[in-house]
């Protein structure tokens, strides 16, 4: 018999999950800055240090390279790290580990070394922490081969995915959107987990789909409720992986609205709208009724100033436009 499903923060299950990954499986162990006694920067580990102890909890220095390798050579040997990265710019001074190692040794090796290893850190900017804290630089591991890549939106969808990770026989890069933490939502009591390269259709709708990512999941709920208000039906698209990409579930919801716009926070050019609006039109051209549209973060480096940072970042309102752009002459 079902238990009922409980409110959570977006913390509160991601660390539910994480906790119940740890305590299934001995070689499950966290490892990174103030992970420990701190509970993490934005105490997405807090109180697993009391619960699992420094052996399973480990602080580490600010060396992200090495305990990013040490990372990579305890999964070789059949641990299960999570490596914790505070802030996804970060991840710039371990590239060699993660491109390099953790992506292609079991290739490199005919299958014979897997590296089961998350790798979570934070995306988004909104917090006023300047160009080198608000960076979301996912687009770069779902180029590489070898490696998953997950954006969660919610906290029921967080909990799911993080036991997934941490069940994975292979790397996984496990971005929260750090604005998301405090984001309430119902968390089932019984065990679940959620497959990668699984969308969900968080809104369904008939005029419009919108291919929303991590935050901009609600930003594009917002807009669609401003919208309704105009008679204008938006279906909302959350991918939750974008390695792998669940483009069927993508190309079915933009046949039947004939529209396509796609959001992510991460910088517009060469980035992750690209690729899933480069998909869309190469399988779905026939249907669509007007030209893919991209809402990406401006192009330029995040400024500290709130009111040019906001500038910079996707908002309903500006989703608000683009669909009355593509919309425009009638639904």
């Amino acid at each position: 018999m079902s238990t009922p499903d409980r409110e959570m923060t977006y913390a509160e299950a991601f660390r539910e999950g994480l906790a119940e990954e740890m305590r299934r499986d001995p070689t499950v162990f966290v490892m990174g800055e103030e992970v420990g006694a701190a509970g993490g920067t934005f105490k997405s580990f807090d109180g697993m240090f009391a619960e699992f102890g420094p052996n399973r909890v480990v602080d580490t220095p600010i060396t992200e390279e090495s305990f990013t390798g040490l990372g990579v050579g305890a999964a070789m040997t059949g641990m299960r790290p999570v490596i914790d990265l505070m802030f996804g710019d970060f991840i710039t001074m371990a590239m060699d580990p993660v491109v390099n190692q953790a992506a292609k040794l079991y290739y490199m090796t005919g299958g014979q070394v897997t590296v089961p290893m998350v790798i979570h850190t934070t995306m988004g900017a909104g917090r006023a922490s300047a160009a080198q804290h608000s960076q979301s630089l996912h687009a770069w591991f779902a180029h590489i081969p070898g490696l998953r890549v997950v954006l969660p939106s919610t906290p029921h969808d967080v909990k799911g995915l993080i036991k997934t990770a941490v069940r994975y026989n292979g790397p996984v890069l496990f971005y929260d959107d750090k604005m998301e933490y405090k984001r309430k939502g119902m968390v089932p009591q019984d065990e679940y987990l959620i497959p990668f390269g699984v969308a969900d259709i968080k809104r369904e709708g008939t005029d419009v789909t919108v291919v929303a990512t991590s935050s901009m999941v609600h930003v594009a709920l917002e807009a669609a409720e401003m919208l309704a208000r105009e008679g204008i039906s938006l279906e909302v698209v959350d991918p939750r992986t974008v390695s792998p990409l669940d483009i069927d579930t993508i190309v079915r919801s933009v046949k039947k609205t004939h529209r396509a716009l796609v959001i992510d926070e991460a910088y517009r050019g060469f980035g992750t709208t690209a690729e899933i609006a480069a998909q869309i039109g190469e399988l779905a051209f026939d249907f669509l009724d007007a030209p893919v549209k991209r809402y990406g973060a401006m192009d330029v480096p995040v400024p500290f100033s709130p009111a040019m940072e906001f500038a910079t970042i996707p908002d309903a309102k500006g989703v608000v436009e683009l669909v009355h752009g593509l919309t425009a002459g009638g639904n």
